[in-house]
């Protein structure tokens, strides 16, 4: 049976999910928490692995793609998926789509993604490819809760936007990138390691360290497993909507607690969604109830079995 947070140790993740870099008295300030108590359970999160704060360096462009694989080959397919250094989450799902992944590449890079190595892949039947036209919200944006307004305000910095368009990375040198590499292992790596670890100095990690996250060239997030937080039900929705609806269709998704992720696809559904819930009731009134499903065409709902990777980041094999 998966372990759930209990309560001090939800508002620590909450608090990591608003800003990653906090520092533990801040966070413990908010939470009108001993510093001492809060460090020490905020570090045990960290090794534990049931939280973790990374980076990953956005692209021009991105697509998610629906995989049906041959009979048996389903986990190595996800496997496969999982390990491109381009993928940024991969899920194993119920119904007739096998396997849930997006890949993020340089712009440009599409047609060889998606035309010759995505078919490579190991255990793949069919996949359907659906670029990513805009994001209404990544899982940067997702929280888990329970912070008042008020804490989530106290606690919010220029490292605590939900990044959903993506910036022009040309600009960036190649410090910069050994920078992005550094906090994609360690969103809370401090500016001393960061400096050590790229040959630079300090003042110049710290400088160039904001200035990657504060424009967006970094997106920090914290990441926790629903099933954590007492939401063990997951899963992907794919929707269609007439195009003068997909926009406000996207904007309600992205004001609701249970939504992980929604972007607007290019193919034959026009949104996708990735949401957590506390159990299926909940996902069924979720999926009927709401009011951004009375303005959509139609809802196809897959059932999430196990997620290997999430924010970039692998995770135990289930």
């Amino acid at each position: 049976m998966t372990r759930v947070l209990d309560g001090l140790e939800r508002r620590i993740a909450a608090a990591l999910q608003v800003d990653g870099r906090a520092s533990w008295r801040g966070i413990a300030s908010v939470l009108a928490e001993p510093e001492r108590t809060v460090a020490r359970r905020g570090n045990e999160l960290l090794a534990s692995g049931a939280v973790a704060v990374v980076g990953i360096l956005p692209h021009a462009d991105a697509a998610v793609l629906r995989v049906s694989c041959s009979p048996g080959t389903a986990r190595m397919a996800t496997e496969s998926l999982a390990q491109r250094s381009d993928c940024t989450f991969a899920y194993m799902t119920t119904g007739s789509t096998d396997c849930v992944a997006e890949l993020m590449f340089d712009s440009g890079k599409l047609p060889q993604v998606l035309g010759t190595e995505v078919p490579a892949t190991v255990g793949l039947l069919t996949a359907v490819s659906y670029p990513v036209l805009r994001y209404f919200r990544t899982i940067r944006g997702w929280r888990s809760g329970p912070l008042t307004e008020a804490q989530v305000a106290a606690l919010t910095s220029e490292y605590s936007t939900d990044h959903t368009e993506m910036p022009d990375s040309s600009e960036l040198t190649p410090q910069d990138l050994r920078i992005a590499e550094v906090l994609a292992e360690n969103g809370r790596a401090g500016y001393e390691e960061i400096a050590r670890r790229t040959g630079t100095s300090e003042s110049t990690a710290s400088r160039r360290t904001d200035w990657l996250l504060r424009h967006g060239h970094v997106h920090l997030r914290a990441l926790v497993e629903p099933a954590l937080v007492g939401l063990p039900v997951e899963a992907v929705l794919w929707i269609r909507a007439a195009p003068n609806r997909v926009d406000g269709i996207g904007r309600e998704l992205s004001a609701q607690r249970e939504v992980r992720y929604a972007a607007a696809l290019a193919g034959d559904h026009q949104l996708v969604a990735n949401v957590t819930v506390p159990d299926n009731a909940a996902l069924y009134r979720f999926t009927t109830e709401s009011a951004w499903a009375a303005r959509a065409e139609s809802v196809e709902t897959t059932l999430l079995l196990h997620a290997r990777k999430r924010g970039g980041r692998m995770l135990p094999v289930a």
